[in-house]
C-alpha cells in the first residue's frame, strides 16, 4: 500500500543509504555500505560553500564477516564531509568493530565503541542497519529460511521465526507458510 499523497512540498536534502553484500572466494562476506547527503540548493558550511548537489556527506564502510556473522575486518572512508582534515580522521577506530557479533547486542556494542565523539555520527548511524542487511545477504544461501517448505523434515526451527511481528510463532504468517512452529496463543 503507498504513502498518502502529500501536501505541496519543494525537495531540499536527500539522504541515501545503500549497502552492497558480496561473498568472497575465501568463504567471508563484505559488506559495503555508504550514506550520502546531498542539498538541492548552495549551502554555506562553516569550512565553506558547498555547491547544490555536491554531497555534504559521502560515506563508506565496509565489514568483513564469517559464516557466523562475526566481523573479521572493518574499514571506514569518507570522500565528501563538513570538516576536511578532521572528519575524515575518524575511519581507524571503526576497526574497533571487528571481534563483533552482528547477532549478539551489535547495536549496543556499536554504542559502548563508536558513539559520540568516539566516532562519526554517520558512519555509526550506518553500521547500525548493517545486522539486517547481512541476515537478508546470508538467506538462502548461509541461512536456510526454508520459507514456504511445508515438507522440510528438520528439526532446527527456521531462523527468520521470532525476529519480526509478521513471523511470530503465534501468529497467521506462521499458521499458514509454518505451521509445523505455529504455537497456538494462551488465552487467558
Amino acid at each position: 500500500m503507498p504513502l498518502s499523497p502529500p501536501v505541496p512540498r519543494a525537495l531540499r536534502h536527500t539522504r541515501a543509504i545503500h549497502v552492497d553484500a558480496f561473498a568472497r572466494e575465501d568463504g567471508l562476506w563484505d559488506l559495503d555500505a555508504r550514506i550520502t547527503d546531498v542539498k538541492t540548493r548552495d549551502i554555506r558550511l562553516a569550512s565553506g560553500l558547498r555547491e547544490a548537489g555536491t554531497p555534504v556527506h559521502d560515506l563508506k564502510l565496509r565489514i568483513t564477516i564469517d559464516r557466523s556473522f562475526t566481523i573479521v575486518d572493518a574499514e571506514a572512508a569518507s570522500d565528501n564531509m563538513p570538516y576536511p582534515g578532521y572528519c575524515d580522521t575518524i575511519a581507524p577506530a571503526y576497526k574497533s568493530l571487528i571481534g563483533l557479533s552482528l547477532m549478539n547486542h551489535f547495536r549496543l556494542r556499536l554504542k559502548d565503541r563508536l558513539s559520540g565523539v568516539l566516532g562519526c555520527t554517520h558512519l555509526t548511524e550506518l553500521a547500525q542497519i548493517l545486522p539486517t542487511a547481512a541476515v537478508q545477504a546470508y538467506a538462502n544461501d548461509v541461512i536456510k529460511t526454508r520459507d514456504g517448505d511445508g515438507e522440510d523434515a528438520s528439526t532446527e526451527r527456521p531462523f527468520q521465526l521470532d525476529r519480526c511481528h509478521a513471523l511470530r510463532v503465534d501468529g497467521p504468517a506462521v499458521a499458514r507458510y509454518y505451521p509445523r512452529w505455529y504455537i497456538k496463543p494462551v488465552v487467558s
